[in-house]
């Protein structure tokens, strides 16, 4: 999970940040003390923060701008004010603040939103993923709809894997073959990875990705794919289904192809 904390007062920063820390001690954090340098590491680094802690009254631009801002990026991002006075509670909810709490925050305060933002994504359906033939996603019976190509089969590379983590080098490898440039071709990568979990967030799904470090994977428990329903062996409606095409498009899919060939075997 990636937090953010934000605010101008070094202060508050840390008292956010020491809070964040204490409930999420895994959770990657990275501190702000301007709300354009929040936005600039979405917009310009590919971060892609689960949830955000905001101060409001900030220079250059303040907390409410930020989150407005943010929701049109990423809208699957929680935002919690933390403020001094509930002097903006108003305005917050009008940003869709996920929360508005009187500083100081506390740990209790942080366990509190992240519960809160697990339940509701628990909530949700599953991802339905077909891997047999050409490789397609479907939200609710509607196909889900990507703005670039290779976001999908950055998606695709995932599932593959089945929860096994991946990192930057292997799906540029898997992508690309040997790259000219590799900071380059990681800047792409994350810019993918963003774009895919925008994509994901829209739905209510982002949670399909956890990330560990620099590693990335699914949860495949939050997805129904035929893939995953075959390799179960009792699933005869899937081994049925699997008709010796595997991500047709994908030539790194071949290795997978092949085993699940091998596997259909009587």
């Amino acid at each position: 999970m990636q937090i953010f904390a934000v605010a101008n007062d070094p202060k508050t920063l840390e008292e956010i940040k020491t809070a964040i820390q204490k409930a999420a001690p895994n959770a990657e954090l990275a501190g702000f003390s301007l709300a354009g340098d929040a936005l600039s590491a979405v917009r310009d680094g590919g971060l892609c923060p689960d949830i955000v802690f905001s101060g409001i009254e900030m220079p250059g631009m303040s907390g409410l701008v930020f989150a407005a801002t943010l929701r049109k990026i990423l809208p699957d991002t929680a935002v919690v004010f933390v403020a001094d006075t509930p002097q903006y509670v108003l305005d917050a909810f009008r940003v869709r603040a996920a929360n508005y709490i009187i500083s100081p925050l506390t740990p209790e305060d942080v366990l509190t939103e992240l519960q809160e933002l697990q339940k509701g994504r628990n909530e949700l359906n599953r991802l339905q993923v077909r891997c047999f033939g050409s490789f397609e996603v479907f939200w609710k019976g509607e196909p889900l709809k990507f703005a670039r190509r290779q976001t999908k089969e950055v998606l695709a590379i995932l599932v593959d894997r089945r929860g096994k983590a991946c990192t930057a080098e292997e799906m540029i490898l898997m992508l690309w073959g040997d790259a000219d440039d590799m900071d380059k071709a990681k800047h792409r990568i994350r810019n993918f990875l963003c774009d895919l979990r925008s994509t994901l967030g829209k739905i209510g799904m982002q949670n399909v990705l956890i990330r560990e470090g620099t590693q990335i994977a699914v949860r495949p428990e939050m997805l129904d794919c035929d893939y995953y329903r075959m390799l179960e062996k009792e699933d005869r409606k899937a081994i049925r289904e699997f008709s010796d095409e595997y991500m047709s498009s994908y030539s790194w899919a071949e290795p997978t192809r092949g085993s699940l060939q091998f596997q259909k075997k009587p």
